[in-house]
């Protein structure tokens, strides 16, 4: 490829940068995306910025039942904050203000509490668990055992597991990591990708193709167009990503090491590059056979039900089943990888085989699409009027 051909598809795809940049709709677009982002982070860190997630009440008579009431909430996932309130009388009060969710009142022999309205069902699991021992403890008592013994076996009792394989250890944070780069590179495929086949309907509807083909070859102005689009995508989804990433790590909503996020906005970005290739130079073909902005829907729909199966298969399974066998079998393959590796590679446990297939399968893919889709390009690119038929265009001379 000579220096002319590289200056020819430099030009086009220099002419759609500079448009692109320029574009409102462009710029707004990324400021929302990058507002909505920091809101969400902003979100998650005053919803989880709480040290409990509920304070209890005591009096002097049930203190005793305050350090069994934390460890029996910590038994079913509850943070439990206790506080001794001076009387029963200020304790009510209390928890008419709001100020605590419950007080235990009584004089500890029995877990009764006072509360509002209603009282919440993991705070009410908690103190069930709270009853229980307190009933077991009493009636180890009344035979003449020793309670602090027996809650000393409990506590220290376990199952022992015998694993045949190493089990693959899912960190939460990154699971969301995960689910987030999937969408990005999701809405970057839909947006940016359709905008490929939008510009070469418009194009042919205004004439310009047929300028521009005086002095370009088809296959060069369909490669300029995916590359300056491309690069322009690539600017936001790099723009969103950065900022999340710092956002996320300046607010403490992210405590996975920066490695381990910077590694997911790395494999997003060349999952992105790859996946914009493979799919856009589909679109630009797909987008030749129309000659109408509304028919663009219809020509690359089916190639835009792959990029949406594979973001449905993500979103669906994945947050229930991280080590899906289905998700990790279409990983692989070169049509639903780019919404679904990125994904599990951001969650860790990918062996380096499957991330290096599944990038050989794309890389390998993507110079067969080229000359498929330049083939249509090239017959289909000129004609005006009417939908062109899909086997028209590949066997047109």
């Amino acid at each position: 490829m000579n220096g002319n051909t590289w200056g020819a598809i430099g030009l086009v795809a220099g002419r759609e940068i500079s448009t692109r940049l320029r574009s409102k709709a462009y710029l707004i677009s990324t400021a929302a995306l990058i507002l909505v982002l920091i809101a969400f982070t902003v979100i998650m860190r005053l919803i989880g910025g709480g040290s409990s997630d509920a304070t209890v009440g005591f009096t002097a008579p049930n203190a005793s039942l305050a350090a069994p009431l934390q460890v029996s909430a910590k038994t079913v996932g509850q943070n439990v904050e206790t506080r001794q309130v001076p009387d029963e009388a200020q304790g009510r009060q209390a928890v008419s203000d709001g100020s605590l969710d419950a007080l235990l009142v009584g004089d500890g022999t029995q877990v009764q509490v006072v509360v509002k309205k209603d009282l919440d069902s993991n705070l009410h699991n908690a103190l069930n668990v709270l009853a229980s021992r307190l009933a077991l403890n009493q009636q180890i008592t009344a035979l003449g055992g020793d309670p602090a013994r027996v809650d000393a076996a409990v506590a220290t009792a376990s199952v022992g597991v015998q694993p045949l394989e190493k089990p693959k250890e899912y960190n939460g944070q990154q699971l969301v990591l995960g689910i987030i780069a999937g969408v990005l590179i999701y809405l970057s495929l839909m947006i940016n990708g359709q905008s490929v086949a939008q510009g070469v309907v418009e194009e042919k509807t205004s004439r310009v193709v047929e300028l521009l083909l005086a002095t370009l070859r088809p296959w060069q102005l369909m490669s300029g167009k995916v590359l300056g689009i491309g690069t322009v995508g690539l600017l936001q989804i790099l723009a969103i990503s950065v900022v999340g990433l710092i956002s996320g790590l300046a607010t403490g909503v992210l405590t996975i090491s920066v490695s381990a996020a910077a590694g997911t906005v790395v494999w997003l970005i060349v999952w992105y590059l790859l996946g914009f290739l493979m799919y856009s130079i589909v679109f630009a073909g797909l987008g030749a056979l129309v000659s109408r902005q509304e028919d663009v829907g219809g020509a690359v729909t089916p190639a835009l039900m792959f990029v949406v199966a594979g973001y449905v298969v993500g979103i669906s399974v994945l947050p229930s089943d991280p080590g899906s066998g289905l998700v990790e079998i279409l990983s692989v393959i070169p049509v639903f990888a780019p919404t679904l590796m990125p994904m599990r590679l951001a969650m860790g446990g990918v062996p380096a085989w499957e991330a290096g297939v599944s990038v050989l399968l794309v890389v390998a893919l993507i110079p067969a699409l080229v000359w498929l889709a330049g083939r249509i390009y090239r017959n289909a690119v000129l004609r005006t009027g009417a939908k062109m038929k899909l086997r028209e265009a590949l066997t047109r001379a």
